[in-house]
């Protein structure tokens, strides 16, 4: 296929974790509502991946085209994956693996390419995550990926020894904000300083101290937003994307009404503190 200008990220995703049967509803909705991209995984058994793609055939009929949308999912691992309902081969080499899980996907999906392949965790030793790496990058090549990530890393230096070992570099990091692995402060620097887009899953549901915190509630009366808004605001003016799976439109609403104000540099310096 013809080689396919990316779109650039957008600054929010909507996030298809466990949403099941109702996967389809709930991703024209959030399209309805504006979201522009989309995050996914072929993994059965915590996606249902054929679901998004029926919820953006339900939406994009004569209102959007696939140029217009940024889509995002992620090859599983054996490990990560329900033993019954498996995307491809289980005894077939890891680069077969990573191909026919892709071309699920693309199936699923509806589409003939991904704006971002995802590692959904780094493999079990080094060697192997190189060897699905290089299948990774063997399908930009191919044109039916645009970019590379990874997901679930928590540990830079691997990410460092990736960036400085791979022929195409991680474009995207996805991992689970919380307080726990002191909000990644050390991988955040280095994705900064490497042109890579950090994107925060569970960013609500993780830290729900952070929300309740004093100057979080005075910057929400200050503006008239939820504390949810101010945090998303927040991560969106400091460079990370942060994934909404919220099952409300309200809340989709919502969400995508945090571009409608700004944080000041010293509002923001203040935010920064409570992850220090």
């Amino acid at each position: 296929m013809d080689r396919i200008s990316s779109l650039p990220m957008p600054m929010l995703l909507y996030g298809t974790a466990w949403k099941k049967e109702r996967t389809a509803q709930l991703v024209e909705q959030a399209l309805r509502c504006g979201f522009r991209g989309i995050d996914t995984a072929c993994q059965p058994k915590h996606y249902h991946e054929p679901g998004v793609g029926a919820g953006m055939a339900a939406f994009a009929q004569g209102k959007l085209s696939r140029s217009e949308l940024y889509l995002q999912s992620k090859f599983t691992s054996l490990s990560g994956q329900d033993p019954q309902r498996l995307p491809y081969d289980p005894d077939a080499e890891l680069a077969e693996q990573v191909t026919e899980s892709l071309h699920s996907s693309l199936r699923n999906l509806g589409t003939e390419y991904l704006d971002c392949l995802l590692l959904h965790s780094p493999m079990p030793t080094i060697p192997q995550t190189l060897e699905v790496w290089q299948a990774m990058e063997e399908l930009v090549e191919q044109g039916k990926v645009l970019s590379l990530g990874i997901s679930n890393c928590y540990n830079p230096r691997l990410l460092e020894y990736l960036c400085a070992t791979v022929r195409i570099k991680p474009q995207v990091l996805q991992n689970r904000f919380y307080a726990a692995t002191g909000y990644d402060r050390i991988i955040r620097a280095f994705c900064v300083e490497n042109t890579i887009r950090y994107q925060s899953f569970w960013t609500l549901t993780a830290n729900p101290d952070l929300l309740g915190h004093p100057l979080m509630a005075g910057l929400a009366e200050r503006y008239g937003k939820s504390r949810a808004q101010i945090l998303f605001r927040y991560l969106t003016q400091v460079g990370v994307t942060p994934l909404t799976g919220t099952t409300s439109q309200r809340h989709m609403q919502e969400d995508l009404e945090i571009f409608s104000f700004q944080l000041r540099e010293e509002e923001c310096r203040e935010v920064s503190q409570l992850l220090a």
